[in-house]
């Protein structure tokens, strides 16, 4: 007799038609071996399942789970345990041919993260190299400076003279380097019929200052026309005042002068009138 074959049209149960085995129908009572089964007919897939790349996958995992399924019941365990993993294996190598969907949108930013525990402090660090040998410098030791002044006061010296020293003061200096201020305060008068001209000033020692220029005041008064015939007579509180350096250390007389104007003749001058005057002097650091 000619072995059946199995055939069915379409892709619906074709996976599980395909998973039995070609066996022979039956033999003759008369022959006493089995004829050897032919090998089964080639089988055609017909229908949508052939035009879906989907559907061919899954008719091929079938296909093979079919093929490794055992024959009879009296398999062993050992090789019913082998068969699931070959089927895992199949299962798991049709999960790597699925498509690949598209990619997702991308997440949004998560939240700030809070701020982590303090560190522990470091190790020291190693000794830096040894410095160069440094200079040998001597220090210069100076003084700090104190105040040096003084202050010589006429409470009413009233002097009517027109040249010459009106007032002295002496004074310690206490360092060369240092300079000197000088300052007259007092009660001023020059009364003239015609113009005339008077000047104040500073000596050092009998001379005028020379560091830089002479310390002095002057008084200019022109009564006008003639016939007006008037006697102007006021006495005013002024001052002389300036700075004077390159005196030596040492005692220093300093005295306030009265005198005449270049090129003018001198007046009738009054100096320290029902007043006080005094002279003022300190020595300043340069």
């Amino acid at each position: 007799m000619q072995p059946a074959v199995a055939s069915e049209r379409g892709g619906a149960g074709l996976g599980s038609r395909l998973g039995s085995r070609v066996v022979s129908s039956s033999s003759s009572s008369s022959s006493p071996a089995p004829r050897v089964p032919g090998p089964p007919r080639a089988m055609r897939l017909q229908g949508p399942a052939t035009g879906s790349p989907q559907r061919l996958l899954g008719l091929l995992l079938l296909l093979l789970l079919q093929l490794q399924a055992p024959s009879s019941a009296s398999e062993t365990p050992k090789g019913k345990q082998k068969a699931v993993l070959r089927q895992r294996e199949v299962v798991d190598l049709y999960n790597g041919m699925c498509l690949q969907g598209p990619a997702g949108v991308p997440g949004r930013d998560g939240s700030p993260g809070t701020n982590g525990i303090p560190g522990t402090p470091g190790v020291p660090g190693r000794d830096g190299f040894k410095g160069e040998k440094g200079e040998c410098l001597r220090e210069v030791f100076e003084e700090p400076w104190t105040p040096n002044y003084k202050q010589c006061s006429w409470s009413s010296l009233n002097y009517g003279i027109d040249l010459g020293k009106i007032a002295e003061c002496t004074f310690t200096k206490m360092r060369s380097n240092s300079a000197l201020r000088v300052l007259f305060s007092g009660s001023l008068r020059l009364k003239c019929r015609s113009a005339c001209c008077q000047r104040w000033y500073f000596t050092f020692n009998g001379a005028e200052c020379s560091g830089p220029l002479p310390i002095e005041a002057i008084i200019y008064l022109d009564q006008g026309s003639p016939e007006l015939n008037s006697t102007i007579n006021i006495h005013r509180t002024s001052s002389v005042e300036g700075l004077c350096e390159g005196i030596g250390a040492g005692l220093v007389d300093i005295a306030i002068w009265v005198g005449t104007c270049s090129d003018y003749p001198k007046g009738d001058a009054s100096t320290g009138w029902n007043s006080v005057s005094r002279i003022i002097i300190e020595e300043l650091p340069k």
